[in-house]
């Protein structure tokens, strides 16, 4: 203990020794009002006994007394002891600069492997390059001197932002006549150079999403082969999404899109339609709504009625134009606008079930048809479609009369309708008062289509498939329905069937006459001149048809 806290115990000790003796109190508290200076200096250097146990304390008085008696020594002692402290922080702040540097060092390393791993996997298999050097963390610093002198040079205002930029000041102007002279040299709008390098400035405007990569970042140029590829399947993209989002143009699987939602509520404001009901039935092709009808043309109309309303953005019509291209009611009329064929389509069902309604078969009655929208009767009661036979549940006698009624209503199509359905199946065939009642008629074509045949032929295979697999006996083979219901005897196996056909076709066009001259018929003649086989079809493979059936357009 040095000689500093020695006198202050023993001041403590003066302090407190009047007051306790033998612990009894002997002098009262001395008076405030009483008090001498003695007694206001030993009280103002009284200290509590946490401040005695204090170190910092203790030095403090320490350096005084060493103050007082060698001030030298203690003044060298001062200057030591700023100087440390004022050089351990710097020693200090150096050591954590470097570690935080060599740890950025480190994670720019890392970063740097993960961009160009990922540059590697996209130009693995892909002849056009894409640079990812810009999305690069350089690993070494500047200092702020270097990178004053590295930008000091630069003009804000007349650099160029990217090298599509640079290469538009340098390139020469082409004129209206698609050439010009430029050092020397003939360069017309057709240059490689320069378009490849507006071929890859169209590529950077491609739609987000499509992977292009920082083209502007360095001289960037496409082939016109390798750019059209590319704005193939950018425009397939778009064209996809458009026609997703696109509402107000194309009818969704539940919807309708606004031209649909206009023409329904014309009809129900013109009192045609008394009201919607709800959808019946949704296809690939077409949407069924139920309605109550009200007054068409001064009759009144059934008092449940069928909307059916096709699909405005389907690709799937594209397939069906050999149903329309060939049909001489429609040929003239076709366009390649989608939108035009299946209004088409809606026109072509409306007059083929006029048609099947003439000839008095089961089918629902048209009453109108508005663009790609056609009114008709519904089939069923209260708002519940008939099942379809597909669905139907049915006793064995009424199988075997289904099966009655459906061959009859394909003869009675083929020769009185002159029509031939295309698509007859389970599927397109209800069942509702007992009898068989046809639908989706807007496939069906003429017998004197070129592909009519092959579409009569289909239809007879589908029935005699779906019937004995309902276990109705005697039921002829697909060739033999064929020939039944058409009139015409074709002689082979069913593996035949197109070739025998194809050569029926052909010798229908060439002996009753066709309005077009084709190579078929010439290569016919040629053919039979130099085999001296040219001669009428026989009975034994070709029967006319019957006498309602016309062989030419009428």
């Amino acid at each position: 203990m040095s000689c500093c806290q020695e006198s202050v115990l023993e001041s403590k000790g003066s302090n407190v020794g009047p007051v306790w003796k033998n612990t009894q109190i002997v002098d009262s508290p001395p008076n405030p009002w009483n008090r001498t200076k003695t007694q206001d200096e030993s009280r103002d250097s009284t200290l509590s006994f946490r401040d005695l146990m204090s170190e910092d304390l203790a030095k403090t008085l320490q350096q005084r007394e060493e103050a007082k008696h060698f001030p030298e020594a203690h003044l060298e002692s001062c200057i030591a002891s700023s100087t440390l402290g004022e050089a351990e922080p710097t020693v200090e702040t150096s050591s954590d600069f470097m570690l935080a540097y060599l740890l950025q060092q480190s994670y720019n390393k890392e970063h740097d492997t993960l961009v160009q791993r990922e540059e590697n996997h996209i130009n693995k298999n892909s002849k056009l390059s894409l640079s990812f050097k810009n999305y690069k963390v350089s690993s070494e610093y500047l200092e702020e001197d270097d990178i004053d002198e590295d930008f000091q040079h630069i003009d804000d205002e007349n650099r160029a932002v990217d090298k599509f930029e640079e290469s538009k000041r340098t390139e020469p102007v082409i004129p209206a006549c698609g050439y010009t002279r430029h050092n020397n040299q003939m360069i017309t709008k057709h240059d490689k150079t320069l378009t490849g390098r507006r071929n890859a400035e169209k590529v950077m405007n491609f739609p987000p999403g499509f992977n292009t990569g920082d083209g502007g970042g360095f001289d960037m140029q496409i082939p016109n082969k390798v750019y059209n590829r590319l704005a193939r399947t950018a425009n397939e993209k778009d064209r996809k999404q458009r026609i997703r989002d696109k509402v107000d143009k194309a009818t969704s699987i539940k919807a309708f899109d606004a031209n649909s939602r206009l023409i329904i509520f014309k009809l129900l404001g013109s009192s045609v339609l008394e009201n919607l009901s709800e959808i019946i039935s949704t296809g690939k092709e077409s949407v069924v709504v139920h309605a109550y009808g009200g007054m068409y043309e001064e009759e009144k109309l059934p008092d449940e009625c069928a909307i059916k309303v096709f699909k405005t953005a389907l690709t799937d019509f594209k397939t069906r134009e050999k149903y329309i291209r060939s049909d001489y009611r429609f040929k003239d009329r076709m366009s390649k606008n989608n939108k035009m064929t299946i209004q088409l389509w809606a026109e072509k069902e409306f007059h083929n079930l006029r048609r099947l309604q003439k000839a008095k078969i089961p089918s629902p009655k048209p009453f109108l048809v508005k663009n790609h929208v056609l009114l008709m009767s519904f089939i069923g009661n209260d708002s519940i479609a008939a099942p379809k036979l597909k669905h139907a549940n049915l006793s064995f006698k009424e199988w075997e009369e289904a099966y009655k009624q459906v061959v009859d209503i394909m003869t009675t199509m083929y020769h009185s309708c002159k029509l031939v359905h295309g698509d007859m199946s389970e599927y397109n065939v209800l069942w509702h008062d007992n009898k068989c009642w046809v639908i989706d008629v807007g496939q069906a074509v003429e017998p004197n289509h070129p592909h009519a045949l092959k579409f009569f032929y289909r239809d007879c295979t589908n029935i005699v498939h779906f019937f004995k697999s309902k276990g109705i006996p005697d039921i002829p083979s697909p060739l033999e329905l064929f020939n039944i219901i058409s009139g015409i005897n074709l002689c082979g196996s069913e593996k035949e069937v197109d070739r025998l056909i194809e050569e029926y076709e052909l010798n229908q066009e060439v002996w009753y006459g066709d309005e077009e001259d084709g190579e078929d018929k010439f290569e016919f003649f040629w053919n039979g001149t130099n085999n001296e086989k040219l001669s009428p079809p026989s009975e034994e493979n070709v029967i006319e048809s019957n006498n309602d059936l016309p062989l030419t357009k009428y």
